[in-house]
């Protein structure tokens, strides 16, 4: 019977023990966007034989893996659940190296960048009836936002092969994943880039850089492990009047110089907004940690295009303090 791509499930769920599989169930679905797997994800040697005639040589696997990717709609948990207060793509979120701290008490949560490479999860995957099981996984996440559409975290994950076979895809029961609101200036506030809270965004985009290595050695298990962190992204803003002026073609009395502070060796400032505006249903995305906001070093800075109007292309990099695992936070609430 043919298999119909429209009928796809899938659900993560973390592992008690790292790298062995925990049956994601029901409430672990998640609702995802741009779903893709790479089911058997090998590096292939060839023999390369050396022989009197032409012809190819045997490919071998090595390495045999899974990747799989999608996207969730950037969103709090919504009214009407349990006392946690992180979406259910929360353990994603740890599965790509963060920490996870919240209460009840002030409906908040926290997830801040950790260098344990602990957490793992179970993923399921299933399409018309084949189902695919994996172990063992983590991976690394990007932000996309953009005016008039909804924003997103992308996650990519790498994980521990299991062979395939027939079941009963499970039956989802969507649960702490609000539905989302679309990234403008009613859902979108509390924009600041270096201090300065009256620029205009279009764009913004955020990758977190993990850097994740699939290993199986002799004498041991395969693992999956995050070796590095680069946190880099890309803000785009409204061109505006450097400083004060008296001419008719300037629009404001004074403005930002994006150049200066880019060219600011050793300057650190914060970048940080809040998207949705209800309870439960708010994402706060920000540059360091509350007592240190000031963690992002501006790169050189670009011209571009909007509807015919000048825009500056910010790019950033997130740069730790010397306690480390402080240069970024979500905060949902």
């Amino acid at each position: 019977m043919a298999l119909l791509t429209r009928k796809r499930v899938i659900a993560v769920l973390k592992e008690s023990t790292a790298g062995t599989y925990n049956a994601p169930g029901q409430a672990n679905c998640l609702l995802v966007r741009d779903l893709s797997i790479t089911p058997q994800e090998s590096d292939v040697v060839s023999r390369d034989l050396i022989r009197p005639y032409f012809g190819a040589s045997e490919q071998l696997q090595a390495n045999t893996r899974v990747s799989c990717a999608f996207s969730v709609e950037m969103a709090g948990v919504g009214t009407g659940v349990d006392a946690d207060v992180a979406p259910n793509y929360g353990e994603c979120l740890e599965a790509c190296g963060f920490t996870s701290t919240g209460s009840a008490t002030d409906d908040k949560s926290l997830f801040v960048p950790n260098s344990d490479d602990s957490t793992t999860v179970s993923i399921i995957y299933n399409i018309d009836g084949v189902q695919h099981e994996v172990s063992g996984a983590k991976g690394s996440f990007s932000i996309s936002c953009s005016v008039g559409e909804i924003p997103t975290f992308d996650f990519t994950f790498t994980g521990i092969y299991r062979a395939p076979g027939d079941a009963n895809p499970l039956t989802p029961t969507y649960q702490k994943q609000a539905d989302p609101v679309l990234f403008d200036n009613g859902n979108t506030t509390g924009f600041k880039i270096f201090g300065e809270t009256g620029l205009q965004m279009s764009n913004f985009s955020l990758d977190i850089g993990n850097e994740v290595v699939y290993r199986e050695l002799v004498g041991g298990s395969p693992e999956v492990m995050i070796t590095n962190r680069n946190i880099t992204g890309s803000v785009t803003v409204e061109a505006v009047n450097l400083d004060s002026g008296s001419n008719a073609w300037q629009k404001t009395t004074e403005r930002w110089d994006v150049f200066a502070a880019a060219l600011a060796d050793g300057t650190l400032g914060e970048i940080s907004f809040t998207h949705g505006t209800t309870t439960l249903n708010k994402v706060t995305v920000q540059s360091g940690l509350t007592a240190d906001k000031n963690r992002c070093d501006l790169g050189a800075i670009t011209y571009g295009e909007e509807s015919g109007i000048a825009m500056w292309e910010v790019p950033f990099t997130m740069i730790p303090t010397t306690t480390g695992n402080d240069e970024f936070s979500l905060t949902f609430e």
